[in-house]
């Protein structure tokens, strides 16, 4: 087997066994399924799985590397003007990376401390992922990219958190809805960290 095919073959491999997963976990709930369970159902060995995902929330979270270098990773030019770009493409194709997902994927999360600190987590590893790029981008500035930083990653957090729970109500028309808030969270913010 080539290299290309045994790399595809792994990726569909984790995809299924993450789509298993969270299968099982909304329907019984996270803490009620085990790996062994996740295993038999997506076909595989447990050391499969575990191979694929070391932390049972890895399984949950597949998107965890994306989600934390997001948006340090594809910021370009300004880190405050890339980052509200970024924030509005990706709100406007209602993208998981700034919340979206259906009620019982929220409900889930919500209704587990482990998966509340794994995402609580990866909100974190984000607000290091953009304080490193500004550290980086302005070592002369002490605490100022620092704390551009934390307020861009804060703004982020708390959208992504209304889209959660407006995602739990079901309520429809999301984006439209979180649209006008955003542009005035990066408003207030711009004056303070526009520059960076």
């Amino acid at each position: 087997m080539s290299e290309g095919l045994r790399a595809q073959k792994k990726h569909e491999t984790r995809k299924t066994i993450s789509n298993v997963a969270t299968k099982l976990f909304i329907r019984n709930g996270f803490d009620d399924v085990t790996i062994a369970d996740i295993a038999a159902e997506a076909r595989v060995a447990k050391m499969t799985v575990t191979n694929h995902f070391p932390r049972k929330e890895d399984l949950v979270f597949d998107i965890r590397a994306d989600f934390t270098a997001w948006p340090a990773a594809l910021i370009r030019d300004s880190v405050f003007h890339d980052t509200r770009e970024l924030y509005f493409e990706a709100l406007g194709a209602e993208q998981a990376l700034v919340g979206f997902s259906g009620p019982g994927f929220v409900r889930m999360i919500k209704e587990s401390a482990v998966l509340t600190n794994a995402l609580h987590e990866m909100h974190r590893e984000r607000e290091e992922a953009l304080t490193d790029l500004l550290l980086r981008r302005h070592p002369e500035e002490g605490l100022g990219p620092v704390l551009a930083a934390a307020h861009l990653t804060t703004l982020l957090r708390v959208l992504f958190q209304e889209v959660f729970d407006r995602t739990l109500e079901d309520e429809k028309g999301i984006a439209d809805a979180v649209w006008p808030m955003a542009e005035l969270a990066f408003d207030q913010l711009e004056p303070a960290f526009g520059r960076y």
